[in-house]
């Protein structure tokens, strides 16, 4: 079964895939948002995941480090509803608590340059998003 993890933002959404067998979490694109347009993100989306082959989504969910939910875990379950109209896919949830902390630390560690830590931070923050998601649920999909 092959997923599709998306750490959204108000400007950028991160996407990671995985594999088919649901074993490896691999970054996909970083795609920058239209204004003022979240039904024609989903539909980028949606397409995207249909050239993919997708058959389930996973979006982060950004809880505060408190446990409580927030108004942008609001914006991430509005946005998970937009997508649902347009989208046939299940979505599912997985809690984003310091991905993007841990994708800014991995990238500098890899030696890579704040210009393009940028460019790439989300879709390493939607991989990690995924991996954890992957890791939770246990096991293969056959």
């Amino acid at each position: 079964m092959r997923i599709l993890a998306l750490d959204i933002g108000d400007v950028r959404i991160g996407l990671a895939v995985s594999d088919v067998l649901g074993i490896t979490a691999n970054p996909l694109e970083t795609y920058v948002r239209k204004k003022n347009d979240e039904e024609g993100d989903c539909h980028y989306i949606a397409d995207l995941a249909k050239a993919q082959g997708v058959e389930r989504f996973v979006l982060g969910l950004p809880i505060n480090m408190d446990g409580t939910e927030g108004p942008r875990v609001e914006k991430t379950r509005a946005f998970a509803e937009r997508l649902a109209s347009v989208c046939d896919v299940p979505i599912d949830y997985q809690d984003e608590r310091l991905t993007t902390v841990t994708a800014e630390r991995v990238l500098i560690e890899q030696g890579v340059r704040r210009e393009k830590r940028k460019e790439v931070i989300d879709k390493v923050a939607a991989t990690i998003i995924l991996r954890c998601y992957l890791d939770r649920r246990g096991g293969f999909d056959f």
